[in-house]
């Protein structure tokens, strides 16, 4: 894995942090989620678990 990669792979996971905080904020603040967070986790609970990625295989790509 180079170096290019491995800071887009640092960007989407920064993103991810700021999402998780956002929903946690909206959570704690409101109790509620907004439409668009529904339907997100609604297609997150839709996708196959074969289709994600096993810790043990992520790991294999970063430790190479």
């Amino acid at each position: 894995m180079n170096e290019t990669e491995i800071k887009l792979i640092h960007q989407d996971m920064e993103i991810m942090k700021k999402d998780i905080a956002l929903i946690k904020n909206i959570l704690i603040e409101e109790r509620e989620l907004t439409e668009e967070a529904v339907r997100d986790l609604e297609e997150a609970r839709q996708t196959p678990k074969k289709e994600y990625i096993s810790h043990e295989e992520l790991k294999k790509k970063f430790l190479k």
